[in-house]
C-alpha cells in the first residue's frame, strides 16, 4: 500500500511544482506563455489584496502566508516521504524474512535503502505513475473530453492553452 501512496503522492507533487514554471504551449493545464512562475501577492489575492471571505492566513504574512502559500505542495511532498519511509520500513522486514529462510543475515534499514531490492520496487511503480500523467499531460494537447475540466474546449486550436482559449 505503501508503495501506491508513494508513486501517486510524487505524481501530484511534481506535476503541481511542474505547473507552477513550465508552460506547455496546448496543454489544458498550462498558463498562457510568460505567466509561468508563482504570480503577484495582487494576482494571488494575499495581504493587502485579499478579499473579505479569502482565508485567513492569506490575509497573514511572514510564515504563515509561505506555509498557506506552498501548502498543496508541503502536503503533497510530506504524504510522499511518510509513505516511502513506510515502504522502506516495511520492505525492510519482508527483506529479512527472506533473508533468514535462506540461512543469510539480516540487513540494516540503511543497508536495505542501499539494495537492489529496494530501488527495484521503488522506481518500479514511480515509472509506471510518472509515465502516466506524462502521457495524459501530451495526449491532451491534442485530443479532447468534451466537458471534462482536464481538457480544453473540443474546438479550440492544439496550440493554445485552456486558458488562452476563453
Amino acid at each position: 500500500m505503501a508503495e501506491n501512496w508513494q508513486s501517486e503522492y510524487l505524481q501530484f507533487f511534481l506535476f503541481i511544482l511542474a505547473t507552477v514554471w513550465f508552460v506547455q504551449r496546448g496543454s489544458p493545464e498550462s498558463k498562457k506563455p510568460g505567466d509561468e512562475g508563482t504570480g503577484s501577492e495582487e494576482e494571488q489575492l494575499l495581504g493587502a489584496h485579499a478579499r473579505p471571505d479569502s482565508p485567513a492566513w492569506a490575509r497573514a504574512g511572514g510564515a504563515r502566508r509561505w506555509v498557506y502559500s506552498n501548502s498543496l505542495l508541503l502536503v503533497m511532498g510530506s504524504v510522499f516521504v511518510l509513505s516511502w519511509l513506510a515502504q522502506a520500513v516495511a520492505g525492510t522486514t519482508v527483506f529479512n524474512e527472506e533473508q533468514a529462510l535462506h540461512g543469510r543475515p539480516a540487513v540494516s534499514f540503511i543497508e536495505y535503502l542501499a539494495s537492489a531490492d529496494f530501488w527495484n520496487r521503488t522506481l518500479q511503480n514511480w515509472q509506471s505513475e510518472l509515465l502516466a500523467v506524462g502521457s495524459m499531460v501530451a495526449f491532451s494537447i491534442y485530443l479532447r473530453q468534451r466537458g471534462s475540466a482536464e481538457s480544453k474546449p473540443v474546438g479550440a486550436p492544439h496550440a493554445r492553452s485552456a486558458v488562452e482559449s476563453e
